[in-house]
């Protein structure tokens, strides 16, 4: 990493006392986990001249927590990265129902496991809620990385 060097915006936006709401990345790993939950929480249709990009996951936010929504959700993903990401390899797509015992601070942050999480805000207390674990692996560089995105929907 030289010194100075950007990447473009991290994703998502955070709250900040100090006026900084825009963060940069630094690294290229950082940027596309940035693109990937950008991908993820974007609603298809919401681009003018993308219309397919991004995902229905919001659409599946007040569903039966059942196999037949968790297999929906899967293949949302996996298409959309596939479409829009080739560099990034799906390698693992985890659903379950989310603990109501979990507190919300939306945003990123680190969970009890020492994983970094990002939660839609306000919606982790809810009745029909389930957490998506994407494990990922970036192929597209000359080492090979792997990291996971946890959403909350």
């Amino acid at each position: 990493m030289a010194y100075g060097t950007t990447y473009g915006l991290a994703f998502p936006f955070e709250q900040s006392s100090l006026g900084k709401y825009l963060g940069v990345t630094q690294v290229a790993d950082d940027e596309i986990r940035s693109n990937l939950i950008h991908l993820l929480l974007t609603r298809k249709g919401t681009r003018y001249f993308l219309p397919d990009f991004g995902t229905r996951l919001y659409e599946f936010i007040f569903e039966p927590l059942d196999s037949p929504t968790f297999s929906d959700v899967e293949s949302e993903i996996r298409e959309s990265v596939g479409r829009y990401m080739p560099g990034v390899l799906v390698t693992n797509i985890e659903i379950k129902e989310a603990t109501a015992d979990l507190e919300d601070p939306g945003a990123t942050y680190i969970n009890s496991e020492g994983q970094r999480e990002f939660r839609v805000p306000g919606l982790s207390q809810k009745e029909y809620t389930a957490r998506v674990k994407i494990d990922y692996k970036i192929t597209n560089s000359a080492f090979e990385s792997s990291d996971f995105v946890i959403l909350n929907i």
